[in-house]
């Protein structure tokens, strides 16, 4: 975790250095639009020197005790170590660790606004899954990772992650602000159905996709992965995804031998927070399709190829949801 001086020269750098949106960088630090403004202003003017905390006026903090490194220790381990059943925060729960351990009586406002000083936001987590070889996975970036960066440096080649994903007529729908106890009413369809869309991201902000009514198997990933050769028809790809049924399949791997330009290399299993194009799925679905009108399978397909039709017209927002991918450094 960043101290507050650090995330505010890591969400800088990543407008002014690597060219990503504000509205990703901001969310994906967990800070508003008009802030990451102001700290760009401030770094425009003075530089990094600019991005230091500024004393501020009014009565010393409650929490005074207890400083952002002690408090980050605590929220950053899990809650089953104080006795809770699971792993996961909630205010109300750090408060009373707060009164158990430190004796300290405080507003749920306080405590907020304390975490998020320390750089701490209230995010939903990733799965981890119980079947993941973590071992596995340490030989994959081992082994797996330098021969990836060999291939794309041998053939001068474009490195695409590939993903898979189903699109429900059931719309998230997010939030909004309400009064409190009347929660607002949205209108959504109650049919049941789906689509299954393949695509697939590069760094450099390249985005193709495309959508199906039938569930993927290996004719679909086949076809899939021809489309981004014929996209690319001089240049050889190497891609990058998971080890699903329909990607390790006999006929899919006699495609793959079949193409002098294509090379492919598999994620370690149950690895998904590995797979930048997971992001483009997670962006898709609680942002452009968030509580969405579409009423039938058709309405929903037109809807969703709209959507990324749009999305890929945007490099910037592409190769913003490609760096939030843990392991996208290891590719720059």
């Amino acid at each position: 975790m960043y101290s507050n001086y650090d995330l505010r020269c890591r969400a800088v750098r990543a407008v002014v250095e690597q060219g990503m949106p504000v509205v990703s960088v901001a969310k994906a630090y967990g800070v508003g639009r008009s802030t990451l403004y102001r700290w760009l202003e401030r770094y425009k003017n003075e530089g990094e020197e600019g991005l230091l905390r500024r004393p501020g006026s009014g009565r010393p903090p409650k929490l005074r005790e207890l400083d952002e490194r002690r408090l980050k220790r605590i929220v950053l381990a899990p809650a089953s170590k104080y006795g809770f059943e699971t792993d996961l925060w909630t205010t109300r729960r750090l408060l009373q660790v707060l009164k158990s351990e430190f004796g300290i009586t405080v507003s749920k406002q306080t405590v907020a606004r304390r975490l998020r000083a320390a750089g701490i936001t209230y995010q939903k987590p990733e799965r981890q899954y119980f079947e993941a070889s973590e071992q596995e996975r340490e030989e994959w970036l081992r082994k797996v990772v330098p021969e990836i960066k060999r291939t794309v440096r041998k053939y001068r080649a474009i490195l695409y992650f590939e993903d898979e994903a189903s699109v429900s007529l059931t719309a998230m729908l997010g939030k909004t602000w309400a009064e409190r106890g009347r929660p607002r009413k949205v209108r959504v369809t109650g049919r049941r159905g789906s689509l299954s869309a393949l695509s697939a991201i590069t760094k450099q902000g390249q985005l193709v996709f495309r959508i199906h009514e039938k569930r993927i198997a290996s004719q679909e990933v086949i076809e899939f992965l021809d489309q981004l050769l014929k996209h690319h028809p001089r240049r050889h790809l190497v891609v990058v995804m998971d080890q699903a049924p329909p990607h390790v399949s006999k006929n899919t791997e006699a495609y793959i031998a079949r193409q002098r330009r294509l090379h492919v290399f598999y994620l370690p299993k149950y690895s998904p927070d590995w797979n930048p194009d997971e992001k483009v799925w997670q962006h898709l679905k609680h942002n452009e399709l968030k509580a969405h009108q579409a009423r039938t399978k058709a309405e929903l397909k037109a809807l969703t190829e709209r959507k990324l039709h749009k999305m890929a017209k945007e490099p910037r927002l592409i190769r913003g949801l490609y760096f939030r991918c843990c392991i996208s450094p290891l590719f720059d």
